[in-house]
């Protein structure tokens, strides 16, 4: 029992009227997202998040031991506004079984490095002399979060810190 009755070219036909219908509904989708990604906020939260990575869930690794120290970016020295040097090295906690998330910090590990120094080299000669450490902590932690994409630092920390007149 014949359904259709198609010749060859009628065939071709078909099969290439399907595809490219296949083509252009696949390219309505990605011109959809790329829109949708170029209009949403830097600082927008995820659309889809794939498991539980609440806050409640790292405090409870955290004391079941299963966190690490990233420490990778090393000693930096930044010159100031006032012709001094601040040495800071920055360390932050992160779940040690995420392996993506742990890619993407060494990843971005120069991206950190550049974040910390513009926030500190900008810095006015007025605000060096009374820093707020907790100010600094607040705000390099919100730029850092604002560039990862497969997770979030939760805590920062200044390991070294000493201003070089």
């Amino acid at each position: 029992m014949k359904l259709f009755n198609l010749d060859k070219k009628q065939l071709n036909q078909a099969i290439f009227i399907v595809l490219l219908i296949i083509t252009g509904l696949l390219a309505l989708i990605l011109i959809t997202g790329t829109i949708a990604g170029l209009i949403r906020s830097r600082n927008a939260e995820p659309l889809l998040r794939f498991g539980n990575a609440s806050g409640a869930e790292f405090t409870e690794r955290l004391q079941s031991g299963d966190v690490r120290v990233f420490s990778g970016l090393g000693r930096l020295r930044i010159p100031l506004a006032n012709s001094g040097t601040l040495v800071l090295s920055i360390a932050f906690p992160y779940l040690s079984n995420d392996t993506a998330f742990t890619e993407e910090l060494a990843a971005k590990t120069g991206e950190f490095r550049s974040l910390a120094i513009e926030y500190f080299a900008s810095l006015p000669v007025e605000k060096i002399t009374s820093f707020d450490e907790e100010e600094a902590k607040t705000e390099i932690l919100k730029r850092y979060n604002a560039s990862l994409r497969l997770g979030r630092i939760e805590a920062l920390y200044f390991t070294d810190m000493i201003i070089i007149d």
